[in-house]
């Protein structure tokens, strides 16, 4: 057992102690009863029943009540508004760090502090920290990550066409020409969702440009016209611009979302061999219950550029305090823990960025290789769309998104004009905050 893993035992029971203020039933087994904490996430059907089991531990550890309410893919609406009427949630799951920015920024979101803040630091990665910290405060708990540098595929597809999942870009254009040639589009895109293209431009970027300029771009200290934004945008217009190799060409690529892409490659009439996005498509694959993960459907690490060795983007949502209650704390001492992971991990469709999880929980091989390479990668970056301001990469119809549909919708476009577009688009959003 890690050192951490001790010494984190340890602050758990002393986050979850009496503390004052505490109804007059609790007792030191359940400090906190009498009292109830409202989380607010954007987690629906499956994932919020898993999610609420890990409340219900907290429930019987500390016997304070917990209440989750789902705002859907328009959290950030449902928390602003909380905020602005003085009721704000005692605990957000929010998945930008832009969003985090702007809530510390204006006091909505409380620094994380004692036992939560000490779980954290004896739990995650000194990277993993700085995700959730502004200004050098911690202010997120990253409870659930996501790997976005996969690509899924049908290995059926590959055996007919003879082809090995690639490991540069240059490979994947060869492997996607020969699966047109075998009889079959090559990709499916989800354009009408719009934040899967921003996945694209991300790990096409990191690859190209290099950690260092991520890191400006994404804090809008490069412009989006800087040279390495051109590159990015023509080499992604090339591959969508390729004849057959998105299925549906680019218009058919508008008409698609997330959900329908995963039908498209693992459905009963699948249409294409490959699917770019995160580890999540698991869960989809799943209900299709046709083919399985790890055997029929696998996956390759999003290809090399510039010889990149393992670069990976990554997603996650963060427990973010909106009071600074004893019992919120104690919540987030707890949302920090092993123990707490441990109850999602099981379930599947669900990876943690918690040093002590032990990986023996998650129920299957690719489960564990996806959550390893979280911890591990040489190279790690968060996404790049949700560190910046909602109104240009982080929120439903943001700029970022729609400009990029657009260059899908008419590939040919000259990049640079493209980039123009984004870096106009930038300044504003930057420039309102």
């Amino acid at each position: 057992m890690r050192p951490s893993l001790v010494r984190a035992a340890a602050l758990l029971c002393c986050a979850l102690a009496p503390a004052a203020g505490c109804d007059a039933t609790a007792t030191p087994d359940k400090p906190y009863t009498g009292q109830s904490v409202e989380v607010v996430g954007s987690w629906t059907t499956a994932e919020q029943a898993n999610f609420e089991r890990v409340l219900r531990a907290f429930t019987a550890r500390t016997g304070a009540r917990v209440r989750y309410t789902s705002g859907g893919s328009d959290l950030d609406v449902l928390v602003s508004a909380r905020v602005g009427s003085g009721t704000p949630p005692d605990v957000a799951m929010i998945p930008q760090p832009g969003v985090i920015a702007r809530y510390a920024q204006t006091g909505a979101a409380k620094p994380v502090t004692g036992a939560a803040e000490q779980a954290v630091r004896a739990h995650f990665s000194p990277q993993w920290q700085q995700f959730g910290s502004v200004g050098g405060q911690l202010y997120g708990v990253y409870f659930k990550a996501a790997n976005k540098s996969v690509i899924w595929y049908r290995t059926d597809a590959f055996a007919a066409a003879g082809v090995a999942p690639p490991t540069t870009l240059a490979g994947l254009e060869t492997v996607s020409q020969t699966l047109v040639d075998s009889g079959t589009a090559a990709m499916t895109v989800a354009g009408a969702d719009g934040w899967p293209l921003t996945d694209w431009f991300e790990n096409v970027y990191l690859r190209l440009a290099g950690p260092e300029d991520y890191d400006r771009l994404a804090a809008h200290r490069l412009p989006w016209t800087d040279p390495t934004v051109v590159e990015t945008l023509r080499v992604m217009g090339r591959y969508w611009a390729s004849p057959r190799f998105l299925l549906g060409g680019p218009q058919g690529a508008l008409q698609t979302t997330f959900t329908r892409s995963v039908a498209d490659v693992f459905g009963r009439r699948p249409g294409s061999a490959m699917l770019y996005e995160a580890d999540f498509v698991t869960t989809e694959i799943a209900k299709l219950d046709l083919y399985r993960v790890g055997d029929g459907a696998r996956y390759f690490a999003w290809p090399s550029v510039n010889g990149d060795d393992g670069a990976v983007i990554a997603g996650g949502d963060a427990a973010v305090a909106f009071t600074d209650r004893p019992v919120t704390m104690a919540l987030m001492a707890y949302l920090a823990s092993p123990e707490a992971a441990a109850i999602m991990a099981r379930q599947g469709g669900f990876l943690s960025v918690n040093l002590d999880l032990d990986p023996a929980v998650y129920p299957d091989a690719t489960t564990r290789a996806l959550a390893g390479s979280l911890l591990h990668a040489p190279t790690l970056r968060f996404d790049l769309s949700d560190m910046t301001p909602s109104g240009f990469g982080g929120g439903n119809g943001a700029s970022m998104w729609r400009l990029l549909q657009q260059y899908l919708a008419a590939p040919g476009t000259d990049p640079a004009v493209v980039a123009a577009r984004l870096e106009t688009a930038a300044a504003l959003a930057y420039g309102s905050m």
